[in-house]
């Protein structure tokens, strides 16, 4: 046999040009295909075929032959007779080579053949020889069902020497070939059988043995065999290696078999890999189907490569191939993964109109984006309309639901699907509990909570971290300090350790009853038990000192945080600045405002709001003005906070035309005026003599049901009189 090297540069000659189409890919390393393309293996070829040996058997003396006649001559005469009845009489004569002898009579009788062979099989185990005659057989016969289960069976023995077994069988398969079947299909059978075994090895050396006789094994068995190799770095260069060998001996690869290496390449990461396979596709007469797309696609979706997705979807348009299922869930998933729950929703009803019905896995996944996004009525409309497509919810698309209503504070509704769910039968895990246990936290229903964590005992479900640490942050917004310290005993007797938000629920809690000092301990605790406090831990405890106007510890602890490392988020500005602004500190004010300008943080509309409502409370309109004109030329956008701050601010000023233009702005925009605002409007108006004005707000306000000043309803009074 000769060998020659190949070039892989060689085999994929157009690779290189096409790099700057992929663009750059977060999971993807220095080009994997590019590295194993630059190398160079040594692959076979065959110029000389070997002939197939001839078959030789024992030769029967005279009286074995007269007894496999009598056999042949009994069977095929009464074949519709059973064969243990007819055969009984030569049983106890019956020998190995008594049935290859018959086998040869009656071979072009594929029933008989298998009937005899089945007889002969209840008396001894058939030798190698015996079971590749059959198989051969059965191949010639077409009946390659029966060809794979003779094969199959031999490997299900127990107790095998693999490898003398697999010797031994090759070279019977290969004795038994030219005489009994010569169809090359037996070898296709066999080597399929071998990957369905996991011999994936032993494979590989019985393609290298047939080769040698001009054999190639069939692209759809090397398909099987591609789709077995394990999804790790060593089955993707095994798969490799063999893709580009195999063409130089015969075999030509098919859409299938580059669609089994795109998987393997997206099941490693190795996207940008896989993108280029598809392009190579197409140079060597492949064409890409939905599946190529789909699976690249779904490869981008998990590493968030929105821009990529889109860019193949047009790309499917051009070439005329809709998305299938498996395309729209991986899209959707990604959207609601990025917020774009809208979009999400979009591609749902993209879907339908094309004639493509959504599946569990679309329905429960656009559910999920909607309620983490808190848009719970979209949700519950999907949900139902999950359930007219006859498409049952299960127990992941209750729990979406139930987080949702919980995180809204929204415990009817959560209650309500709660008790529907556990109508249908479904069993309520952890999560689910934990949950409902965390809303009525929120709520302040600790007696619902704890109500709820003893039925989840009572069915045998294990409370965890999230579950006491839900428990312990509403009883420490209750007030009930010593209740969740026992309680975080009780958890840490059970063997569970407490986290980082179980600790920060408790400086919360502490900080909320005013006992900062202890707050500061238990923060101390934390670093001695091997916790870091984090952001949310060294704000908490900033806005305690703010709110008890102690501003130098206060910017103490951002110190010490900011030297540890830790970022600030602008929740922790807000509260620097909500804490110089009620201490009268507008100078620090702004000058922690210019400071975020200057480092790029850009503040919020609360960030604002803090600065301007003190302005207003020292009747500096000037200033207030001046803030809001910085504000709208950052880009930060009024909050219904800053439209009641500004008009309360503007009314008793008595700048009732501003007022009045920003209430019409703030209206148009859907926000509404706060009852104190409208006081102040009315105030406004009333000092102004604008007597018209103020009674339109006035019906107004008690048209929405809105609690007037008891000073406003007597000046009314007094007009009206």
């Amino acid at each position: 046999m000769k060998r020659f090297a190949v070039s892989f540069l060689g085999h994929f000659p157009q690779l290189s040009s096409y790099h700057h189409h992929l663009g750059s890919s977060p999971n993807c390393s220095p080009m994997f295909l590019n590295r194993f393309l630059s190398q160079t293996l040594l692959c076979s070829s065959s110029t000389d075929t070997r002939p197939f040996p001839d078959y030789s058997p024992k030769k029967p003396t005279i009286r074995d032959s007269e007894f496999a006649h009598q056999i042949t001559s009994t069977i095929k005469l009464r074949r519709f007779e059973p064969l243990p009845r007819i055969l009984k009489p030569y049983e106890s004569k019956f020998q190995s080579n008594h049935l290859i002898w018959v086998l040869m009579k009656i071979k072009n009788d594929y029933g008989l053949v298998l009937d005899f062979f089945e007889w002969a099989c209840l008396r001894r185990d058939p030798t190698l020889e015996v079971r590749s005659i059959v198989v051969q057989i059965a191949v010639a016969s077409k009946d390659l069902k029966m060809a794979r289960w003779l094969i199959l069976d031999f490997w299900r023995k127990p107790n095998l020497d693999v490898s003398l077994s697999f010797t031994h069988f090759v070279e019977q398969l290969l004795y038994t070939y030219k005489d009994w079947g010569s169809d090359p299909n037996v070898f296709d059978v066999f080597f399929q059988v071998l990957v369905e075994v996991e011999m994936l090895d032993e494979a590989m050396k019985f393609f290298d043995k047939i080769l040698n006789y001009g054999v190639v094994i069939s692209v759809d068995s090397w398909n099987l065999y591609l789709s077995r190799l394990p999804d790790n770095l060593h089955g993707c260069w095994k798969a490799m290696k063999v893709f580009i060998e195999l063409p130089q001996v015969g075999v030509c690869w098919n859409t299938a078999s580059y669609n089994i290496l795109i998987h393997l390449f997206c099941q490693l990461g190795k996207i940008k890999d896989a993108h280029l396979l598809l392009l190579q596709m197409e140079f060597r007469g492949c064409i890409p189907d939905v599946v190529s797309y789909s699976t690249i696609i779904n490869g981008y979706c998990h590493i968030g490569e929105l821009q990529k997705v889109l860019r193949l979807l047009r790309e499917m348009q051009i070439k005329q191939l809709n998305p299938n299922p498996c395309t729209y869930n991986s899209i959707i998933h990604l959207l609601c993964k990025m917020g774009k729950v809208v979009e999400a929703e979009r591609i749902l009803r993209e879907m339908i109109n094309e004639g493509i019905y959504p599946d569990f896995v679309v329905f429960s996944t656009l559910i999920d984006g909607l309620c983490k996004r808190g848009n719970l009525s979209a949700a519950y409309m999907l949900f139902h309309e999950m359930q007219r497509w006859r498409i049952m919810p299960d127990l992941l698309t209750y729990t979406s639901l139930i987080c949702g209503f919980c995180q809204i504070g929204n415990m009817i509704e959560a209650d309500k699907i709660f008790h529907e769910m556990c109508g249908r039968g479904l069993e309520p895990d952890e999560v689910t509990c934990t949950a409902l246990i965390d809303g009525y936290c929120k709520v302040g229903k600790m007696k619902d909570a704890f109500l709820l964590h003893n039925q989840m005992v009572q069915v045998g479900l294990v409370p965890n971290v999230v579950t006491y640490t839900a428990l312990a942050d509403g009883l420490c917004k209750s007030g009930e300090l010593d209740t969740a310290n026992e309680l975080l005993h009780e958890m840490c007797g059970k063997g569970l350790q407490l986290n980082i938000i179980t600790y920060n629920a408790m400086v919360n809690g502490l900080c909320k009853a005013g006992n900062i000092v202890e707050a500061t301990k238990l923060m101390e605790d934390m670093e001695v038990v091997g916790l870091n406090p984090d952001t949310f831990t060294y704000t908490t405890l900033m806005d305690a000192y703010c709110k008890a106007g102690d501003m130098s510890k206060a910017q103490e602890l951002l110190q010490r945080m900011l030297d540890r490392g830790l970022q600030p988020t602008i929740v922790t500005f807000n509260v620097l600045m909500n804490g110089f602004c009620m201490s009268g500190m507008l100078e620090e004010s702004e000058r922690l405002l210019k400071w975020m300008l200057d480092k790029g943080i850009t503040p919020n509309a609360i960030t604002y709001n803090s600065l301007m409502k003190q302005y207003c409370i020292r009747n500096n309109m000037c200033a207030t003005t001046a803030v809001y004109r910085g504000m709208c030329a950052q880009g930060v956008l009024p909050d219904s906070n800053t439209y009641n701050i500004l008009i309360k601010g503007h009314s008793k000023a008595r700048n009732m035309k501003e007022a009045w233009f920003l209430h019409k702005e703030m209206v148009g925009k859907g926000f509404s005026l706060t009852p104190s605002s409208y006081n102040a409007m009315i105030k406004g108006y009333l000092k102004r003599k604008k007597f018209l004005e103020a009674s339109e707000l006035f019906d107004e306000m008690r048209r929405q049901g809105l609690i007037v000043d008891k000073e406003i309803y007597d000046l009314f009074l007094d007009i009206k009189l």
